[in-house]
């Protein structure tokens, strides 16, 4: 019986020793725990605002055809293309076939028939798109790639068509069950009769029949510290050393990890070496904890787009394109501002790139600007593409850096056939002041 006895007060001395090295452990109450993975992200202050999957994908642009060769172009952040996307998002396509891209005379059926397109620079996953929108999985395209998704009205019976264009650029797939009726598709094309007209050329760009009017704003502006870096990045910041390179920039180790400042650029580029071995990486899931690590590390001081540049066993590529208003921020050599760029691999970042640059909401002034169009804006892209076929036509924003913001100065983006790129820029409406002042706000809502 003695012995008995003390076998049950040694186990019940056990657990009790270990209920309270779980205690000690978990820091419980409360769900944090005092251990953390360093594969896994830690939750630090905050910085910016955090942002879901869901408000990184949606299209650079939206084409409303209205037959007769007359279109129009709505850009994000513009009130009718806002209203059309988030009725889009709420319709259910299924029932995919899948179909040669030589099927159809394109070209024609653009210029003839009412409808609408929505155009993914670079593309989208489908597995990424169905977040946004209510596509029931098909095997038949579940791991394509999608840059183009148009809903057009086939005049001649009456009938609509729902096409999803892989970013191949060798086949479409068609959805034979989606439910818009013609008059569905009517009413979002009736939003573009009073809007500005374009001109498609050379069936590869648009640009608008008439110069059209935008605004130059200067916009207030804040710049991260290195000391708010290193806390977000390094688990015990106390132990990172300093190296200064040669250039001028500042060197942040910890012995795994690294974080180097270009103060001159207002720069900052992370990588860790340490980052879990390339078999196995998942691009959805490395694209999911991209967006888990911006959060987490900076946030997000505007609207931002998704861009997944490459993706293969080793590694996924992304970056996340800086909207403000309808336009994309550009960002360049002489000034790195406007993208945040992550390569992921096993959904742990192994380099991440961004500005310490970021938009703190609202505008100092605004003046109104015209970017050329009709017949001025083609005589200037034969002179600025040197007789290079023109692939693409893009309003973008180029930042200017000022006291205390930036300007965000509105130009045509021209890309031509052999991947360079030019500039046109935009002209004063006058050259009297027009300028408004404003306060600050809390930014950009997407």
């Amino acid at each position: 019986m003695k012995e008995r006895l003390k076998s049950w007060t040694l186990i019940l001395l056990v657990a009790s020793s270990l209920v309270q090295t779980y205690f000690l452990i978990y820091r419980l109450p409360g769900s944090d725990s005092v251990l953390t993975s360093e594969t896994n992200y830690v939750k630090t202050e905050s910085m910016g605002q955090e942002k879901k999957i869901e408000n990184l994908v949606f299209p650079d642009k939206m084409l409303i055809h209205q037959g007769e060769k007359k279109h129009t172009v709505f850009y994000p952040g513009v009130a009718f293309y806002d209203l059309i996307y988030t009725r889009l998002e709420s319709r259910s396509f299924n029932n995919f076939q899948r179909r040669s891209i030589q099927s159809a005379d394109w070209a024609r059926i653009r210029s003839e028939n009412e409808g609408i397109e929505l155009s993914f620079s670079g593309g989208v996953p489908v597995s990424l798109l169905e977040r946004v929108m209510r596509l029931t999985p098909d095997s038949v395209f579940q791991g394509e790639t999608i840059n183009r998704i148009w809903i057009y009205i086939d005049e001649k019976n009456a009938k609509p068509h729902a096409l999803f264009f892989s970013a191949r650029g060798d086949v479409v797939y068609e959805a034979n069950q989606f439910d818009m009726t013609v008059e569905d598709i009517r009413q979002h094309v009736n939003f573009g009769k009073n809007a500005p007209l374009y001109e498609l050329v050379d069936n590869q760009y648009y640009i608008p029949v008439n110069d059209l009017e935008t605004v130059q704003p200067v916009v207030y502006a804040g710049l991260f510290t290195t000391e708010q870096m290193q806390r977000n990045l390094f688990f015990d910041p106390g132990i990172t050393r300093n190296i200064q390179e040669k250039d001028g920039s500042q060197i942040y180790t910890d012995s795994k990890r690294s974080l180097q400042i270009k103060q001159e650029q207002r720069w900052m580029s992370y990588t860790d070496p340490s980052a879990p071995g390339a078999d196995g990486s998942s691009p959805i899931r490395d694209v999911l904890a991209a967006v888990d690590f911006v959060n987490q590390h900076g946030g997000w001081d505007a609207s931002y787009q998704l861009k997944l540049r490459s993706s293969d066993e080793h590694r996924t590529t992304v970056m996340f394109q800086q909207y403000y208003g309808a336009y994309p921020v550009l960002d360049t050599p002489s000034f790195r501002f406007g993208t945040i760029s992550l390569q992921i691999q096993q959904e742990t970042a192994s380099v991440y790139d961004r500005s310490l640059l970021y938009l703190k909401g609202g505008e100092q002034s605004s003046k109104k600007v015209m970017l050329p169009g009709g017949e001025t804006l083609k005589k200037q892209l034969k002179t600025v593409g040197k007789g290079k076929t023109i692939r693409g036509l893009t309003p973008v924003y180029q930042p200017e850096l000022t006291n205390d913001g930036l300007k965000l100065v509105p130009e045509w983006r021209v890309t031509l056939s052999d991947g360079s790129v030019a500039e046109i820029h935009a002209v004063p409406v006058t050259t009297a002041s027009n300028t408004t002042q404003t306060q600050p706000d809390q930014g950009t809502k997407r």
